[in-house]
Parts: structure tokens; sequence; C-alpha cells
């Protein structure tokens, strides 16, 4: 049954409470601030003033010591020396009268069938009745749970003094909420006038640098005109001063003309002057020209000054509004580069299409407030790229902010695990003539895409192609199937770079086979050494090969015509192809069941329970420090490679999980591993790594090869 709570109020009348307290009892008059201020008596009756005076005034002309008494208790009361003024006010009346003034009158409401009757209202039903209306009592509330839930009922007049605050208080948080939103504008209005003197100064500056650089042309022009009229003039000079001296002397020369006598000599000198003339008249012509002129129009130089003065420089701005921008993020892995995404919109909700937004991307670890270095990418269309690698599992918070405002999912919290699943399966039960039958290894052409599994139980090789599509990263071009692929015993695929074929190991026949890529047989390698072939490589470098004996429990390195260079032992010794001994393993007897060439020194990598570093000339050098090596690391490596970038990734399995370690050649340090959470490995026997740094595995367990990215 439903129950109702009423709340006990107490309710005054207005009109009462001020006929009782705020009205002079003698005059009728309510108190107020000027003439009917309220006296307190000393028999502590309040009177106005205006009483005050006029009873005073007439009990003075009966009694001349000035008493009088109180209208209400006729206690006899002595005036003070000031008068009416001289008595005290009334505190509590003028207390009474501010807080009147203060309060708005209450307006109870009445029930308009029943006059007398004061309306109710439910909290929890949101509803004003009557309580005569409804007999006193109340409608069932029956919650979505089917549980009856009691009810708050007030009086009317209480909600709606409550619901007027409520109002008041809201009504503040909006005008606090606009003065906050106007000081944003203001302090963006700032902001928008320094960022302009900021651009003012660049501008002018800028082409102050260009003014400059043409002022220093013009001075380098003018330099150089002003040397080249020197060294005219100067030509000049010298030709005008020997005209000078030919002409003194001549002068001096005719001058003593007038005195010659001899007719011999006169005709000399008349001679003597016809030769000269036509030296003279070679002196006529200037030695140098007076040819000096500026030309700027000779090529198309004040065009590209134009154009590139017309393309110089632009005003970058941005209409974007942070407050509707949105930041998304797909799933993280540990040690595995994620992206985030910023798509950037206009106050009017438009997506924006160009970029060169001031970003700021803080990405932090909540639990161990790590900073997580991003680098942010501009994709130029209003779009933006966050690139980072979280280092290892947990909650992350990643703030963005545009112009220094956040955006609307601001922080975003996303979650990041150690998990890190395959990208596709592919060959699994059921996909029919893609279906697998005991994969064993499987080789990369790296210059075409092609990937070659070798499908030890179909007896052949599973030709595809890598795609870049996620969806369908790999697409079926051929089976190969040749002699010596059949009887399940081809183990080893390698492809080798220098001669584009590939090699297949077969332990029945103890040999490798060599074919093209497209499936041609082109001749097979023996020797006496090959008792029981399972792995191979071959060197990125030299296109020699290595092979993993699993009967003899070594590795046989051949040079690319298949002569066998040396060996190298898991037992105490080795003997080399001429005789001598090499360097053993170790004296345990772990089977080798994984080797690959480093792409750049040659290095040799062998792994059995450990990962072993070989020189090109078989020398070992070092054991890599994994969780193998520690007390109580068990289990073994079934496959290894490693990258252009020279990261290692080795399969590792024991008998609680198996994993593809990622480790560091250099330290031999474990940097993280790949679990496979979601599509658990099953005997991993061999893997690749792509240029894409994607990782690809035969998962021999589920029939299928397995492709992960490792970075």
């Amino acid at each position: 049954m439903t129950t109702s709570t009423l709340v006990e109020t107490v309710s005054i009348n207005y009109e009462d409470f001020t006929e009782g307290f705020l009205t002079c009892g003698t005059c009728l008059y309510t108190y107020d601030g000027d003439e009917h201020t309220p006296k307190l008596l000393p028999c502590s009756h309040t009177i106005c003033r205006i009483c005050l005076e006029r009873i005073s005034a007439a009990a003075a002309t009966r009694d001349p010591s000035g008493n009088f008494r109180c209208p209400i208790c006729r206690e006899s009361i002595q005036l003070p020396r000031g008068g009416v003024m001289g008595l005290p006010p009334s505190f509590l009346v003028n207390q009474l009268l501010d807080l009147m003034t203060s309060q708005r009158r209450e307006v109870v409401p009445k029930c308009s069938s029943h006059v007398s009757q004061e309306l109710l209202y439910c909290e929890s039903c949101d509803l004003v009745f009557c309580s005569q209306c409804t007999s006193g009592k109340h409608g069932n509330l029956i919650m979505d749970n089917g549980i009856t839930c009691e009810h708050t009922v007030i009086p009317f007049s209480i909600a709606i003094k409550r619901m007027s605050e409520i109002l008041l208080y809201k009504g503040q948080q909006c005008i606090s909420k606009l003065n906050e939103s106007a000081q944003n504008v203001l302090n963006e209005m700032q902001k928008l006038d320094q960022n302009s003197e900021l651009a003012f100064e660049d501008i002018n500056r800028t082409f102050q640098e260009i003014i400059n650089i043409v002022d220093k042309r013009r001075q380098e022009l003018l330099n150089h005109a002003k040397k080249i009229r020197e060294d005219k003039r100067s030509v000049l000079r010298e030709q005008l001063s020997s005209i000078e001296m030919e002409k003194t002397k001549l002068e001096s020369d005719c001058s003593g003309f007038k005195y010659q006598v001899e007719v011999r000599n006169i005709s000399k000198k008349i001679n003597d002057l016809k030769e000269k003339l036509d030296s003279i008249n070679m002196m006529s012509d200037p030695k140098e020209n007076c040819f000096l002129r500026f030309e700027h129009l000779h090529n198309s130089a004040i065009d590209n000054i134009q154009e590139c003065v017309d393309n110089f420089g632009s005003i970058r701005t941005s209409n974007t509004f942070p407050s509707l921008c949105i930041a998304t993020i797909g799933r993280c892995s540990a040690h595995l580069r994620s992206l985030a995404s910023v798509v950037t919109y206009d106050y009017n909700g438009q997506r924006q299409k160009f970029g060169g937004d001031p970003l700021i991307v803080l990405l932090q670890h909540e639990e161990t407030e790590q900073l997580i270095p991003c680098k942010i990418i501009d994709n130029r269309d209003g779009t933006y790229d966050i690139q980072f690698v979280p280092t290892r599992s947990g909650t992350y918070s990643l703030k963005v902010t545009i112009f220094g405002r956040q955006i609307k999912n601001y922080p975003l919290e996303f979650e990041v695990t150690d998990h890190i699943n395959p990208l596709c399966i592919y060959g699994c039960k059921g996909a029919d003539q893609h279906q697998f039958l005991q994969p064993t290894s499987l080789a990369i052409d790296d210059d075409d895409g092609y990937v070659f599994v070798l499908d030890t139980g179909n007896g052949r090789i599973k030709k595809l192609l890598q795609n870049q599509c996620n969806n369908s990263p790999f697409r079926f071009i051929d089976h190969i199937e040749r002699n010596g692929l059949e009887n399940r015993s081809a183990t080893g695929i390698a492809h080798c770079k220098q001669s584009h074929t590939l090699l297949v190991t077969n332990w029945r026949h103890r040999d490798v086979k060599q074919f093209t890529c497209d499936g041609k047989f082109v001749q097979r390698f023996v020797h006496n050494e090959l008792h029981e072939p399972t792995c191979i490589a071959v060197s990125p470098i030299t296109g020699n090969f290595m092979v993993a004996d699993n009967s003899t429990n070594s590795v046989l390195v051949f040079t690319a015509e298949g002569k066998l260079s040396f060996k190298i032992t898991n037992r105490k010794q080795s003997i080399t192809s001429t005789g001598t001994l090499s360097r053993s393993m170790s004296n345990n007897n772990s089977v080798i069941s994984g080797i690959c060439f480093h792409p750049s020194n040659g290095d040799m990598i062998v792994a059995d329970t450990r990962i072993m570093i070989y020189s090109a000339d078989g020398r070992f050098n070092r054991e890599l420090f994994s969780d193998t090596n520690r007390k109580g690391g068990g289990g073994y490596f079934s496959g290894v490679t490693i990258d252009n970038n020279g990261k290692l990734l080795a399969t590792k399995v024991d008998k609680s999980r198996c994993v593809i370690q990622v480790i560091d050649y250099d330290t031999g340090q474990l940097k993280f591993s790949i679990d496979s959470n979601d599509a658990k490995l099953k005997r991993p026997s061999c893997l690749a790594t792509t240029n894409d740094d994607h990782v690809i595995i035969v998962d021999l367990g589920n029939d299928c090869i397995k492709k992960y990215r490792y970075w």
C-alpha cells in the first residue's frame, strides 16, 4: 500500500503578523523609518514617534514635569531630557521590519473547490492536489521494478518558495557562466590583438629583409656602373693627356718655323708634319667609348621577381571551434605504434577542409603518470593523426587542445592491452583448396611481395601474394607441386634473392632442391654430411645458405654453388670441410629448430633452447640473454628471424603457452612478447618479416598462417 509522508510546516498569516507586531497600537499605522518610527518605552511597549509626541504634549498641559502614561498599560513614563526623540528605538521591531522588507509576501494557494483548504505538492509525482479532493489519500506510485515508493508531500506554498530559490540559483549560475563566457571572449580578443601584432612585426621584418636584399643588389649595380665609368674615364684622360702633350710640342715647333731660312729644312719639316698629321688622325677617335646602360629586360628575371613577390607569404587563419572537435582512437596494444585521429569543425558544425591548427597533445598513463611522446601529423584536410607507442598496458588519458582550448571529448580515456592479436588468419580448416595440412615453413620474396608456404601435409608449396588490405591480406596465386615435395618429407624452404629461386630441404631424400618461383626444377644439392636436413636459410648478402641437420644436430654452411664451407655442431666439437676443428655450440643435444642470417653483417643466428650468434665465418660470438636463460625458463625456440631494422623475432614454445618474442639484437634483452590471446598459437614452426613491420608465422598446430603487426 502506498504511504505518504506529510512534511509539517508553520504558516504565518502576513496580515495577522503585521497587525500584531508591526502596527502602532495607538494610531494603527504600520511602523516605518519616518513619522511612525517605533520607540521603546521603559514598560517595554512600543509606540510610534508621532503618537508619543501628541501624548506628551497633551500631558505637559496637565503636568509641568512632563510625565505621561503609557497608552497600553497606563504606567507612568518619565519623559527624558531630549524629549520623545531621547527615547530609544525599538530594535526588535526594526529588525522585524527589515526582515519583512527583504522577504516576499507569500501567497498560499487554495483549492478552488475547498476555499479554506491549502493545496499540497507531491515531490515524488510532481503533482499538485487537495487532500479533501483525494479523500486524504494520494495515488500509488509503482517503480519499474514493481516496488511501491513512499511519497514526499509538502505544502504547495513551500514548493513554490523552493522552486523560486532553485530558479534564482540557476539564474545566478547562468549569469556566472555568461560572465565567464564574456571574459573568455575578451581574453580571445586580447590574444587576437597579440597575435596580430606579432604577425605585423613578422611581415615588416620579413619584407624589410627582402628590401635589404634588393637594396644590396641595387648598390652592387651602382658600384659596378661607377667602376666601369671610372675605367673608361681613365683611358680617355690618358688619351687627352697625350693629345695635349703633342699639341704643346707642335705649338713650340710652329713658333720656330718663322725663323727658318733654309728651304731644305723647311721642306723636311713639311714632310714631318705630313707624317704626323696621319698619326694625329688616329688620335682623333677616342680610345674608349661612352656606352654605359642598365638593362633588366634581357631575361625573365623581372617577371620571376614579380611572381615571387606576389606569391611570397600568406596570412594563415582558422575557423576551427575546439568545443566541437572530436578525437577518436581504435584498439591499442602495448609496444605497438598506435594512432589517434582528431577531426575539426567550425562553429556551425561544418567539417573543416584545411589544416594548420596549433594542436597541443598530452598523453599520460593514468596510474604511473608517465608522459608518452606523441607525433602530430597534419593531413591538411581538417584531420590530424597522433602517433604514439604505449609502453605498458593500462588506462591512458589523451588531452588535446586547440588554441589553448579543450576539444569536445577532453580528456579521452582509453585502455591499452598487453595482448596483440593477429591481423588475419589464412588457410584454416574449411578453406577447401586453400586449407593447409601440416604447414612447416615459409619464405617471402620482398621484391615481388610473394609468400611461399611449404604445405608439407599436402605435398606442395602454396604461392600467395600480399595485399595492402588488412581484411584480405593474401591472394592465392598458385600451387607448386613437384618431385621432392611429396611424402611429407619437405620441411624447410627459403628464398634466394640473388638467383630469385626457392631452396627446399627434404629429410627423406637427404638433399636440397632448387626451384624457380614459378615451380620449375633448377638443380639438386647433395652432400655426404646431409643426413636429415630440416631448416634452411639463405644469406641476402652473398647467396650462401645454411642447413640445420636434425640427425647430426648441426648446421652446415654452403656456398651459393652448393660447396660445403664449414659445419657447426651442437656437440663437443665440429670439423670443417678442410678437416680443421670449428666452434661447437655447446655440450647438449637440444634440437636446432630455427636458423637465419643477419641482413646487414652476415651473422648467423641459430636457435634451439637458446639463441646463439655466429660470425659469417662460423666463429661463436655470443648467446642472447632472454628469459629462457634464467632459472626456471623452460621451453625452446621453434623459429627465428631478423628484420632490416635489427629487431630479432623468435617463436618460443613452453608448456604453458606459445609466444612471439621481440628481442633487441644488440643487447639481447626481451622488449615484449606477442601472446595472440584471442587466437592462441599452437606449435609455431617458422616466421618471416615483411618490409612494413609485419611478421607472418606458420602455426603448425592450427594448420594455418597468421599475420601480426609488431611495431
